[in-house]
């Protein structure tokens, strides 16, 4: 008998020892915000989901493996808070899945549905409202499609050496016959150190679909951003230059103000913004942005939006926000105000909502 609950002692010891090193999190976002649109053909509002940032449910989880190395993976699911949808019928986990391996010293190798260096420069480093609310930067920057996340991705994260660190990612095409169709490339070099944060990306992605015979140019997207943290306010500013088919794609392509010829997207253009927020006594931020899209073609659709925002937290984890953007749109330009969710439908929109992280 005192043998058995020795033995009994010694198992539930290792027991606890091995799910020690073991880590999985189930998390999420449920954001849900009165949404109205204005400008275009028909008038909206609306209660929507994701408004400032997309709701969600995911697990992450972690193993250690000893010698500073790590196993890693993400499943994560887009919801729709308004209606208890998936935000993409009949997936489970359409926002990231990947599994991978971390080092302490080597860096991250990941592979599976994530998202591109390029995206996550913008979010991270050029966007004051991070990629939601009215004044997304989505509404202009070419981050619409296949340059937002990647299926079939291979991702390189190296370590943080003096503030310096770096991405690389390479998915795959699987295009039978055509090894470089659909074939998607970039990443990203970034500086960060005490109130300065600085970062240069790049997307190629390959256009061509052989089941159609359809050969297209490969679209281009080069960034450089940066923000600067003055405590009383953080100064953003980015410049982005698109250039190649679905280089930047039009977020509405429904015709959204009823143009006699259909409007198409630029292939060839320039965006640059400048930004700021700035904290509102203790718990609330104030974010404005005014950014410019510069078409290089003959037709010369450019635009500018001006965007302002005020998000008040009620906790660590809870906060309510409201937002304003408009655009003004030129030479048959199509630009619409979306939000982290949806494209838009107009060129202004006002919301209003709430945000809670688990």
């Amino acid at each position: 008998m005192k043998k058995s609950l020795i033995a009994l002692a010694v198992l539930s010891a290792t027991s606890a020892a091995a799910f020690a090193q073991s880590n999985v999190t189930i998390y999420g976002i449920v954001d849900a915000g009165l949404v109205s649109e204005r400008g275009g053909v028909a008038n909206t509002t609306k209660v929507s989901s994701g408004v400032g940032a997309a709701s969600r449910l995911g697990f992450k989880g972690t193993e250690d493996l000893g010698g500073g190395l790590s196993a890693v993976f993400v499943l994560e699911s887009g919801i729709k808070a308004d209606t208890g949808e998936s935000d993409v019928a009949g997936s489970i986990a359409n926002r990231q899945s990947y599994v991978g391996l971390k080092s302490t010293t080597a860096g991250t190798l990941t592979l599976g549905r994530q998202y591109t260096p390029y995206y996550e420069s913008v979010r991270d480093v050029a966007d004051p409202f991070a990629m939601g609310y009215a004044g997304t930067a989505k509404n202009l920057f070419g981050v619409a499609g296949n340059n937002t996340r990647n299926s079939n991705a291979i991702v390189y994260q190296s370590p943080v050496v003096e503030g310096f660190v770096g991405e690389v990612s390479y998915s795959v095409g699987e295009q039978a016959g055509d090894a470089s169709a659909q074939r998607q490339i970039g990443g990203y070099v970034g500086y960060a150190n005490g109130p300065l944060n600085v970062r240069v990306a790049y997307n190629a992605r390959n256009n061509d679909l052989p089941a159609s015979k359809l050969s297209t140019d490969v679209g281009h997207n080069t960034l450089i951003a940066a923000n600067y943290d003055f405590a009383v306010v953080k100064a953003y500013a980015a410049f982005s230059k698109d250039k190649g088919t679905n280089s930047s794609a039009l977020g509405n392509t429904g015709n959204p103000f009823g143009y006699t010829v259909a409007p198409v997207a630029s292939k060839d253009s320039t965006v640059a913004l400048i930004g700021l927020t700035a904290p509102v006594g203790p718990a609330g931020t104030l974010m404005a942005s005014y950014t410019r899209k510069n078409d290089k073609e003959v037709a010369n659709r450019d635009a500018d939006q001006w965007a302002v925002g005020y998000s008040y937290a009620l906790s660590k984890r809870t906060s309510t926000y409201v937002s304003y953007a408009k655009i003004h749109n030129k030479n048959g330009a199509s630009y619409t105000v979306g939000n982290n969710a949806e494209s838009g439908t107009g060129d202004k929109a006002f919301n209003v909502g709430v945000r809670h992280s688990f």
